[in-house]
């Protein structure tokens, strides 16, 4: 048996479901891995079978061309986000925790892409990139699932241009530390804390209210304290 030869053969189709979707998830990881390194424009089938180590018919049982696994990556990466999101909108029913907890999730889910980021980020904006459609997806799941909450909590629930830039903004601030951070490493601890700090305070001032900003000037580290003068 050959060194290629680990668990179903080279070139052969799985046998059991279970093989079937060990293959098909090494495909879509060694996808990520390429887009990280390439972004969606160099992304070939070529380069993705040979970072998953297989043979190209096997690559074509699973997927037609190498935008496919890509969707599957993209897919993943919104579901996170909005779940993520989503769950820490339940979690208190104090707006202003509501709001902490939002961007936690948010970083979360930033550092959970690591050296992904970056690429992603890069395209978001691209109307030519698959990444730009999943991007106006995600906002729109996120943008329902805050007005819903709002809502339920019986507060006014925020403008369109507000929530947009609330958003917007956030989005910047996650990818302009991504972006400085350089390819392939992580923002450092004190950076993140930084730009938590300023997530906290636009969605304070863009979605809050009097009351909610109050509130946060009392909770220790949200603002600077005054000066002596």
């Amino acid at each position: 048996m050959s060194s290629t030869d680990t668990g179903a053969r080279r070139g052969r189709p799985p046998q059991t479901p279970e093989q079937a979707e060990e293959v098909r998830a090494r495909i879509v990881g060694a996808t990520a891995r390429v887009f990280t390194r390439v972004g969606s424009r160099g992304l070939s089938v070529a380069q993705i079978i040979e970072e998953a180590g297989l043979a190209r018919p096997t690559f074509y049982r699973y997927f037609a061309n190498a935008v496919e696994p890509l969707h599957a990556v993209l897919t993943a990466s919104n579901a996170g986000l909005v779940g993520g999101i989503t769950s820490a909108l339940t979690g208190t029913d104090e707006p202003v925790e509501l709001g902490i907890a939002l961007i936690d999730a948010y970083l979360d889910w930033a550092r959970g892409h690591g050296p992904m980021l970056r690429p992603l980020f890069a395209e978001l904006h691209d109307p030519a990139s698959p990444v730009s459609a999943y991007r106006e997806a995600a906002f729109d799941d996120i943008r329902a699932a805050v007005r819903g909450t709002f809502t339920e909590l019986g507060r006014p629930v925020p403008s369109p241009l507000d929530l947009d830039a609330a958003l917007h903004v956030c989005e910047y601030v996650v990818y302009r530390i991504s972006a400085e951070a350089g390819p392939g490493a992580q923002p450092d601890p004190e950076t993140v804390a930084a730009a938590r700090l300023t997530m906290i305070r636009v969605l304070l001032t863009t979605l809050g209210t009097r009351a909610d900003v109050e509130y946060a000037l009392e909770v220790p580290g949200l603002f600077p304290p005054p000066g002596d003068d």
